[in-house]
């Protein structure tokens, strides 16, 4: 399935002064399958954390919000090694709004 979403997304990941994206719009419309399958094809690692239901992750961000501080868990949530060719998505981020001052 070809979308334009794609399209936006990798002149996104091709920008010089990429900042974090929040990819939004209604709900059921593709956001999750457009964002992973981007990752799968142009990214060599997709890290992927649900907030939605899982507490843990939601309580990691109430503490220190320092990038050493948080990796290894986020790596150990997701199963991926994060590095600069990793695509690390929040799903449902807004369950935790101390993940989004992280970003």
């Amino acid at each position: 399935m070809k979308r334009e979403i794609i399209h936006k997304l990798e002149i996104w990941k091709n920008s010089s002064n990429r900042k974090p994206l929040i990819l939004t719009g209604a709900r059921q419309v593709g956001k999750t399958w457009a964002i992973q399958e981007f990752g799968r094809t142009k990214f060599k690692n997709t890290a992927y954390i649900m907030f939605e239901k899982n507490e843990n992750m939601r309580k990691l961000f109430e503490g220190s919000l320092a990038p050493k501080d948080l990796l290894p868990f986020l790596q150990a949530e997701s199963g991926e090694s994060i590095t600069n060719d990793t695509l690390l998505i929040f799903d449902e981020v807004q369950a935790a709004p101390n993940a989004l001052t992280a970003l």
